[in-house]
C-alpha cells in the first residue's frame, strides 16, 4: 500500500521508531539454518565504562553495513555484541566514586564489598554504550548479547587457564614486568605505549676497590635505579678492562661492593664499555644476573617510591629521589658529566605515567609454542588480513613476542584459580574451587588475590560467547566466524591473542578475514583526544545530521587501514544527500498509481539506459563489498542515485508522468519504481533508516526492506548499443548547457539544434530527450558531409560524436548581446592600462613586494585572455 511521505524528512522521528520495528519484529535475530551458509562477526566487545566514541562509531558502522548486505545475500548472519569487564578502567571508575563521595577506599570495603560496589557500577553504567549503538543503527542480536564475566565467559576463562596451566604453558616466576606506579599493577608489553621524552645520560664515576684513584665510568638515563646496582658488566673482549675482569667496584652512596663481570651482552663501542647493572630494574640486566648470579635488589615500590632498601632515600618519589642522587654524587666528585638525550619512554596505555621495569613474581603465558601455530595460519592464508600490509605488523610481533605477563593487582577480574599451600608451599589451581590442597591434603590454603589481565578473556571471546567450552549447537553452525572489524590499534593487544588462543584451544583459527580500519581524526589530523578538546560527540553528530549522514560520513571516501580525517561539513553534505533521495523518492510517489513495482513489457530508450546502467552498478558494488571496499561501494551508489537517477532519468521521464498517455505513463511509473527499490537495498546497509521508511511506502512485498534480498545482476536487463546511445545524447546536452550557460541564456529560451553525427542511429533514437533537456526548439539531425559550409551566425559546440550548431539569434537578443560585450571591453580595457601602467613603473617594480609585483603581473595577463575572448565573441556577432 502506498503511503504519503512527509515533506521533510525527520531522522529524529524516523530512527527510534523504525529501529523499534526491527527489534520488535526480531528482525535481529541470528538463527542456525542448515540450509542457509552461516555469516558470524563477533562485536569487539566496548568496556562497561565507555560512552561512544567516534572510533566506536566507525567500528559500529562498518560491522553493521557487512552484516546488513550478507543478510539480505540470504545468509544466516550473527552479529554477536557484548561488553568488556576493563579491569583497570573499572575499578578506577569506581575507586574513584568511593573516594569522592565518600572518603573511603577499596581497602576500606574490603574485597567482597568493593565487588557488590562495582558489579552495581556496572548494572547502573554498563549498558549506556548499547543504548547508544542502537542509536547508530546497529543489527545485533541483542538477546545474545555477552559480558566477559558472564557466567560462560567465566568459565571458558576457567578452562583455558587450567589447561594452559597443566600443559607447562602457564607460569608463576620473578621476572622483569612493566609496572604502573600510578595503576599499582603489572602490564604486559601490549599495554605499554612507547613516547619519546627529553632526557638525559648521565655518567657516573664507581670507584674500583684498592686501587685509589681509579674508576669505572657508566652511563644511565635512570640514576636512582643505581642504589639497586649489583655489579658491573663489560666485553670479554674489550682489552680495555681485561685487568678488571673478576675484580670488584664501590658502589657510590650505598658503598656496597659489586663485582665486574664479563659478557658478551655489553656493545664495546657504545658508551664507555662498561654497563651498571640492576637486575632487579632492567630486563636485559635481569638476564645479564641469571648469568653471573648476581643479586636482584628491587629498591622502588608498587608506588614508585623508593623503599627500605634505597639508604637515606627511603620514602622519596623516584623522581625526587632522582633529583637527590645526581646531587649526592656531584658533591662526591663521583659525576664525570650530564649528555642530553632523547630516548623513547614507556608509559601506560591506560593513565599515561611513566613505566617502571621491576622483578616481581608474576603469572605468565609461554608465548613461543602458542605463536607457531598463529604464525602458521597467518602465512598460509587460513586467516588474511585486509589490507594485507597489516600481516606483516601482526607476523613480526608474533615472531618475536615476549612471555605474556597475565596477572593484575586488582580486584575486578577473574581471579586466578591458584591456591597456595600454608604448610607444604604447592600451588594447586583448578577447575573447581578446592577445599585441600592437592599434594598434601592441609586445608590450609589461599587463594591468588591477583586477577587476569582483561585481554586473557577478551582473546577468547570468538568462541566463548558461542558457549565452549561446551560443544553447543551455536559453536558447531557459527564458528569459526567470518570477519573481525577493529583499528590497526589493537593487532597486538587483541587479534593476535585472539588468533592464538582460537588455534590452541578450538584448534581452528577464530575468524577467516580481519578488516582493518583507521582511526578518526580531526579535520587537521590529530587524534581526537580530551587533552586536546577536539573530540566529536557522534551523538550529536547524529542528533543533528541523523544517524544515516553520520554512517555515511563515516565510510564514504574512507579506504582499509587507513585513518580518516573527520569533518562535520560532510555530515551536512550527506544529510543534503538523504534529502535529495527523500525528495526523489516523495516525486515519484506523488506521480505513482500503480500497486506493485514489476516492470513493464515495453521499454523507451531512456528505461533500458537507467536499467542496463542498474545491471552494471549492482555487480560492482557487491565486488567492492567482497573486497571490503566499502568506501568505493558507497561512492558508486552516491553518484548513481544523484547523478544517473536523479538528475537524469527523472528528469528524462517527466515528459511521460505528465503526458496523457496512459501507457506510456504506466511504464515510466514503473521503471522508476523499479529502479528506486533496487537502489534502496543497495544503499541500506550504508544508510538504513531512511532507506527502511521509504521502501514501505512504495509498493513492496514483505514486512521489511532489511529481510529483503540483495540485488543481483539480470541478463534481461542488459542493453549496452542503448545505454551507449543515451550517453553519446547525455554528452551533447552537456555540451549545449554549458555553452548556454557561458552565454548566460536562460533555460526558457529555445533554440534549433543542427546535429551533424557519424552516429545518427544513436541521436534519432535520443532526439525526444535532446530536445527537452537540450532546450532545443526542433532537432534535425544530419550526416557529418550534410553539414551546410556556412555556418556564420551559429553557435558551435563539439562532442567526440557531434557538432551541434545552434542560431545565435535564436539564443540572444544581437543588439543587445553586442552592447553588452562592449560595454565590458571597455571596461576590461581601461583596467588593462592601468595595470600595464603600474607595471612600466620602474618605482613600482623595484620597491614593490615581489609577491605583490608577480599578483599584478598574473592579473593582466588573465585581462588579457579574457579581453580576447570578449572580442572573438563580437567579432562572432
Amino acid at each position: 500500500m502506498i503511503r504519503e511521505l512527509p515533506k521533510v524528512y525527520d531522522p529524529r522521528e524516523v530512527e527510534g521508531r523504525i529501529y523499534q520495528q526491527w527489534e520488535d519484529a526480531g528482525c535481529f535475530k541470528g538463527i542456525r539454518d542448515v540450509k542457509k551458509k552461516p555469516f558470524t562477526i563477533v562485536m569487539p566487545p566496548p568496556n562497561v565504562t565507555g560512552q561512544l566514541h567516534m572510533g566506536h562509531a566507525m567500528d559500529c558502522t562498518l560491522q553493521d553495513i557487512l552484516i546488513r548486505w550478507r543478510r539480505m545475500q540470504g545468509y544466516a548472519a550473527l552479529w554477536l555484541p557484548g561488553t568488556d569487564h576493563a579491569g583497570i578502567a573499572t575499578q578506577i571508575k569506581v575507586e574513584e566514586a568511593l573516594r569522592n563521595d565518600e572518603g573511603l577506599t577499596r581497602y576500606d570495603l574490603g574485597r567482597e564489598k568493593f565487588l557488590e560496589r562495582v558489579w552495581a557500577w556496572k548494572d547502573t553504567y554498563g549498558n549506556r554504550i548499547v543504548e547508544q549503538q542502537k542509536k547508530m543503527g546497529a543489527s545485533c542480536d541483542w538477546e545474545r548479547s555477552r559480558f566477559t564475566m558472564d557466567e560462560g565467559c567465566s568459565k571458558a576463562v576457567r578452562e583455558v587457564f587450567v589447561s594452559l596451566y597443566e600443559q607447562d604453558l602457564i607460569y608463576k616466576g620473578s621476572r622483569i614486568i612493566n609496572w604502573c606506579p600510578q595503576c599499582t599493577t603489572a602490564l604486559s608489553d601490549a599495554e605499554v605505549e612507547y613516547k619519546e621524552k627529553p632526557g638525559h645520560l648521565w655518567h657516573l664515576k664507581y670507584p674500583i676497590k684498592d686501587e685509589q684513584g681509579r674508576y669505572v665510568v657508566v652511563a644511565t638515563s635512570r640514576p636512582e635505579t643505581m642504589l639497586g646496582d649489583s655489579g658491573v658488566a663489560v666485553n670479554p673482549d674489550d682489552p680495555r678492562y681485561q685487568d678488571l675482569i673478576g675484580k670488584t667496584c664501590i658502589l657510590p652512596l650505598m658503598d656496597r661492593e659489586i663485582p665486574i663481570v664479563a659478557d658478551d651482552y655489553v656493545d664495546v663501542a657504545f658508551g664507555t664499555g662498561c654497563v651498571k647493572m640492576t637486575p632487579a630494574h632492567d630486563p636485559n640486566d635481569f638476564e645479564v644476573g641469571l648469568r653471573h648470579n648476581l643479586e636482584s635488589i628491587r629498591v622502588l615500590d608498587d608506588n614508585g617510591k623508593v623503599n627500605e632498601l634505597g639508604g637515606k632515600y627511603h620514602g622519596m618519589d623516584r623522581y625526587d629521589a632522582r633529583k637527590a642522587v645526581v646531587k649526592d654524587l656531584d658533591d662526591l666528585g663521583l659525576l664525570e658529566k650530564i649528555v642530553e638525550h632523547n630516548h623513547n619512554v614507556g608509559v601506560c596505555y591506560r593513565c599515561a605515567t611513566d613505566v617502571e621495569p621491576i622483578i616481581s613474581a608474576q603469572w605468565f603465558v609461554k608465548m613461543a609454542p602458542l605463536a607457531k601455530e598463529a604464525i602458521q595460519v597467518v602465512e598460509n592464508g587460513e586467516t588474511r588480513f585486509v589490507p594485507d600490509r597489516f600481516s606483516k605488523t601482526y607476523l613480526n610481533w608474533m615472531e618475536n613476542v615476549h612471555d605474556w605477563c597475565i596477572s593484575r593487582q586488582l580486584w575486578w577480574g577473574h581471579q586466578i584459580p591458584a591456591w597456595y599451600c600454608a604448610d607444604c608451599g604447592h600451588i594447586t589451581v583448578a577447575r573447581e574451587d578446592p577445599a585441600t590442597c592437592s599434594k598434601c591434603g592441609s586445608a590450609h590454603i589461599q587463594r591468588d588475590p591477583d586477577v587476569l589481565d582483561t585481554w586473557f578473556s577478551s582473546a577468547l571471546w570468538p568462541f566463548s560467547t558461542l558457549g565452549w567450552p561446551d560443544n553447543t549447537e551455536d559453536m558447531q553452525y557459527f564458528y569459526p566466524t567470518d570477519v573481525l572489524v577493529t583499528g590497526y590499534d589493537i593487532i597486538f593487544f587483541w587479534v593476535a591473542r585472539m588468533i592464538f588462543s582460537g588455534c590452541a584451544q578450538t584448534d581452528k583459527t577464530p575468524f577467516h578475514t580481519v578488516f582493518i580500519h583507521g582511526l578518526v581524526r580531526d579535520d587537521k589530523g590529530r587524534k581526537m583526544s580530551k587533552s586536546l578538546g577536539n573530540g566529536i560527540d557522534p551523538l550529536e553528530m547524529a542528533e543533528a545530521y541523523g544517524a544515516d549522514a553520520l554512517r555515511f560520513n563515516l565510510v564514504s571516501g574512507n579506504s582499509p587501514g587507513n585513518d580518516l580525517r573527520f569533518y562535520t561539513e560532510r555530515c551536512e553534505a550527506m544529510r543534503n544527500f538523504a534529502n535529495k533521495v527523500w525528495n526523489a523518492s516523495r516525486f515519484l510517489m506523488m506521480n505513482l498509481t500503480i500497486s506493485d513495482s514489476a516492470l513493464p513489457e515495453r521499454l523507451e530508450l531512456e528505461d533500458k539506459w537507467i536499467l542496463s546502467k542498474l545491471n552494471t552498478l549492482i555487480p560492482d558494488v557487491t565486488d567492492n563489498m567482497e573486497h571490503y571496499e566499502l568506501g568505493v561501494a558507497a561512492g558508486k551508489i552516491y553518484d548513481f542515485i544523484w547523478d544517473s537517477y536523479c538528475d537524469w532519468y527523472i528528469e528524462m521521464t517527466k515528459t511521460r508522468l505528465q503526458g496523457e498517455d496512459a501507457p506510456a505513463k504506466e511504464g515510466a511509473q514503473r521503471v522508476l519504481c523499479y529502479v528506486l527499490t533496487e537502489l534502496l537495498k543497495l544503499l541500506h546497509p550504508f544508510m538504513p533508516f531512511i532507506t527502511e521508511e521509504i521502501w514501505q511506502a512504495l509498493p513492496h512485498e514483505g514486512d521489511f526492506l532489511m529481510l529483503q534480498d540483495w540485488p543481483i545482476y539480470r541478463e534481461d536487463l542488459a542493453f549496452p548499443a542503448e545505454e551507449r546511445a543515451i550517453e553519446t545524447v547525455m554528452e551533447a546536452i552537456n555540451a549545449i548547457r554549458s555553452r548556454r550557460a557561458e552565454m548566460n541564456v536562460p533555460p526558457s529560451k529555445r533554440a534549433r539544434l543542427l546535429v551533424a553525427t557519424s552516429q545518427r542511429e544513436a541521436f534519432q533514437m535520443g532526439s525526444p530527450i535532446l530536445r527537452r533537456l537540450g532546450y532545443g526548439s526542433e532537432v534535425e539531425i544530419l550526416d557529418n558531409e550534410e553539414l551546410p559550409a556556412e555556418t556564420q551566425g551559429m553557435v558551435t559546440v563539439t562532442t567526440y560524436a557531434a557538432r551541434i550548431l545552434m542560431p545565435l539569434a535564436e539564443l540572444v537578443d544581437l543588439d543587445k548581446e553586442r552592447a553588452r560585450l562592449e560595454k565590458e571591453i571597455k571596461k576590461n580595457e581601461a583596467e588593462h592600462a592601468k595595470l600595464a601602467e603600474k607595471l612600466s613603473n620602474p618605482g613600482f617594480v623595484s620597491k614593490a613586494p615581489e609577491a605583490v609585483v608577480a599578483a599584478e603581473s598574473e592579473r593582466k595577463e588573465k585581462l588579457e585572455v579574457l579581453l580576447a575572448k570578449l572580442q572573438e565573441e563580437l567579432a562572432n556577432l
